[in-house]
C-alpha cells in the first residue's frame, strides 16, 4: 500500500524531469499506477486534510498520468491543454510533495483538457475556476514544474 513516505519530497530531481507519454502497450500498466496514486493521495487526505489531485511522477512514475478524485475518480492519460483563457486568478497552491507549505501563484481561470481515460477513450473537459487550477498544477508536475517555481514573487510563501 502506498502512502506519504512513499510520495517524493521537494528536492527529489525525479520532480524536475519530463514525464513520458503512456503507450498504447502500455495501459494494462494504468490500473496498478492509479491505485497508488489513490493509496497515496487517501494517505494525505487523512494526515493533511487536502487532496483532489496527484500525478504520476510524485510517486516516481514517469509518465505523463495524473489521478482527480472529485465526485467521481478521473484517470488522465497523455494529457493536452487547449484554450487556456487570457483571465488568471491568483490564489494559494499547495503539493503532496510538500504538505505544509502553500505558495501563492496565478492560473487562467478556464481551459480545455484534451485526454485519454483508462479505457484509451479520447475525451475533452471544459473546466474553470478551481479544477482548472487543479488540472494546471498536475500538469505542471509531468513537466517536471512544481509551484514553487510559479510562485509569484519571493514573499508568496507561507506555512500551512
Amino acid at each position: 500500500m502506498k502512502t506519504i513516505d512513499d510520495i517524493l519530497k521537494l528536492g527529489d530531481p525525479r520532480l524536475y524531469e519530463t514525464c513520458e507519454p503512456i503507450t498504447k502497450e502500455e495501459l494494462p500498466f494504468v490500473a496498478d499506477w492509479v491505485k497508488d496514486l489513490h493509496e497515496a493521495m487517501e494517505d494525505i487526505r487523512l494526515n493533511y486534510g487536502f487532496g483532489r489531485g496527484i500525478a504520476a511522477p510524485q510517486l516516481g512514475i514517469m509518465k505523463r498520468l495524473f489521478y482527480l478524485n472529485l465526485d467521481k475518480p478521473y484517470v488522465i492519460i497523455n494529457p493536452e491543454l487547449k484554450n487556456l483563457s487570457e483571465e488568471k486568478f491568483e490564489m494559494w497552491d499547495d503539493c503532496m510533495s510538500f504538505p505544509n507549505l502553500l505558495v501563492k501563484v496565478d492560473r487562467h481561470r478556464s481551459l480545455t483538457l484534451h485526454y485519454l481515460d483508462h479505457n484509451w477513450e479520447k475525451k475533452i473537459w471544459k473546466v474553470q475556476d478551481d479544477i482548472s487550477e487543479l488540472i494546471q498544477h498536475e500538469y505542471d508536475h509531468l513537466d517536471g514544474i512544481l509551484c514553487t517555481m510559479r510562485a509569484k514573487d519571493g514573499k508568496s510563501f507561507k506555512w500551512r
